[in-house]
């Protein structure tokens, strides 16, 4: 787990979850867990040196690893997943939520669907705005932000059509950096996405939409 901006830190890709990203959010009304990182006693370690869980949020069904009951055991937090996947995790109790949930502190899962069901942000008001995209957005090899259409993306005009809403939900002021949730790698060493509303601001909605498989 390493540290990047505004105290988020962030943990290597977990083959458990197929190279997936999970970030802490260190906050003084409690940290927010985001997805699940590679279950390892280091990580378990750095996670309570920085004061533990209070939130564990799932941003799409592929977030979801086969130790998540252990991560929710051992620090007694609450797992958040939209309302759709949560027939995911029978032997858990979790929160879920349907639109939009607010965790105080400025935080807030945002429903994006379209990679998944379930798929959503999470969005903190911090730092100039910071966007958790799950992979509901995410780098290409050429590290550019994009919604990627995959064999596994279950509604693709969907997906877009939430690209849109962050479109018009979000402003410059409003939204400087996003964490993607996966293909991390390809930012070429750094953590994060500069210019994030810009970014998302000039996605070609529509040459998307003619996107085939």
């Amino acid at each position: 787990m390493k540290s990047s901006l505004d105290n988020v830190f962030v943990f290597s890709p977990n083959r458990q979850t197929l190279g997936g990203t999970a970030y802490l959010i260190v906050e003084k009304a409690g940290n927010i867990l985001v997805d699940c990182p590679a279950w390892t006693s280091k990580n378990e370690e750095n996670i309570r040196q920085k004061g533990g869980v209070r939130w564990l949020f799932i941003t799409h069904r592929g977030g979801i690893s086969q130790n998540i009951d252990a991560i929710q055991s051992t620090f007694n937090c609450d797992v958040l997943i939209q309302e759709q996947e949560a027939y995911l995790l029978p032997n858990l109790s979790a929160i879920t939520f349907c639109r939009e949930y607010h965790f105080g502190a400025g935080c807030s899962a945002l429903w994006t669907p379209g990679h998944s069901p379930g798929s959503s942000c999470l969005y903190r008001n911090t730092g100039g705005g910071i966007l958790f995209s799950g992979r509901h957005l995410l780098p290409n090899r050429q590290g550019q932000l994009l919604p990627l259409r995959t064999a596994k993306t279950f509604h693709w005009s969907r997906q877009l059509d939430n690209v849109a809403k962050l479109q018009s939900h979000f402003t410059k002021e409003t939204l400087a950096y996003l964490f993607p949730g996966a293909n991390t790698g390809f930012l070429q060493g750094k953590t994060f996405i500069n210019n994030a509303f810009e970014v998302i601001k000039t996605l070609k909605l529509n040459y998307l939409r003619q996107i085939t498989l």
